[in-house]
């Protein structure tokens, strides 16, 4: 009988693959119009405030809400995001 504390054969390879997040700051409704006005060093307004929460993804799954940080690992003005809420993955 298997030793139900020994983790499955493959999973500690799984436990190894990367996997991209991507962090959404928020959205931009732009008209061509403006998108074409739009020159170096100009202001994209976001539908979010700087305190707004982020949301992180796992491909098109949500799965937290975070906070930006400055980050010490990634040197000065590096940006992190601390997790704040994971979102119940659920049936889907």
């Amino acid at each position: 009988m298997p030793d139900p504390t020994t983790p499955p054969i493959g999973q500690n390879r799984l436990r190894s693959v990367p996997v991209e997040i991507r962090v959404s700051v928020g959205h931009a409704r732009p008209t061509v119009a403006e998108l074409l006005d739009l020159r170096q060093e100009a202001v994209l307004p976001l539908d979010r405030r700087l305190e707004d929460p982020v949301e992180l993804y796992v491909g098109d799954r949500l799965v937290a809400y975070g906070e930006l940080v400055e980050s010490d690992s990634g040197g000065a003005g590096a940006l992190g995001v601390r997790l704040t809420e994971l979102v119940d993955g659920g049936a889907g």
